[in-house]
């Protein structure tokens, strides 16, 4: 299964949808089984415009101010043995993992751990837990509208294939998303968390 990730998209603003930044992120998406959006849309019409590639899940962000069926604080989805978990903030993204998943997820424990809201891009793996942060496709780094970054999931029952990409540049305005990418076999039985704070007591 292909998973898009994409966050923090705050459309419509300069620009109507991502279409004006160019083709970038619809030829991203094209051939995603599923979209999942960190947060911050601001409007229902991103999720219309991601849904002509694919069915989309959101983690409601702070700037969120609306009712949507797809959107929830949480979302929880589980892929060919991967159980993996979303919300919109995780900052600061450097925690212990354990302090990132009982914060994050109230208790749930999962595989890999989606969070957006920084607009700066991650993909690492710490004690058993992939951790990611696609970026934004529009305002990376926090820098005015130009094409930033974007995530894919490859899912299958033999491994994970995760990967940031730059989804290209502005003509004039450099992307400073840092391509990253990993593979990972098959994922473990989940259980109780055990990280270093419980290896150490």
């Amino acid at each position: 299964m292909r998973i898009a990730v994409i966050s923090d998209t705050h459309l419509p603003s300069l620009i109507r949808d991502p279409d004006g930044l160019g083709p970038h992120l619809a030829a991203f998406l094209t051939g995603a089984d599923l979209i999942l959006h960190g947060g911050d849309v601001t409007r229902p019409s991103v999720l219309e415009w991601c849904e002509q590639f694919a069915p989309v899940l959101v983690a409601q962000g702070n700037n969120d101010e609306f009712e949507d069926r797809r959107m929830a604080p949480r979302q929880f989805l589980d892929v060919h043995g991967w159980r993996i978990g979303m919300v919109h903030e995780l900052r600061p993204e450097d925690r212990p993992v354990d302090v990132l998943l009982d914060d994050a997820l109230a208790g749930e424990r999962v595989h890999i751990l989606i969070g957006g809201d920084t607009h700066v891009e991650r993909l690492e793996h710490r004690d058993g837990v992939v951790v990611l942060n696609p970026g934004s496709p529009t305002l990376p780094h926090h820098r005015e509208y130009r094409l930033g970054a974007a995530a894919m999931l490859e899912v299958t029952a033999a491994g994970l294939r995760a990967e940031v990409v730059a989804l290209g540049e502005t003509p004039g305005m450099r992307n400073p998303t840092q391509p990253r990418s990993l593979a990972l076999p098959p994922p473990p039985p989940l259980g109780r968390f055990q990280g270093p704070r419980e290896a150490a007591g």
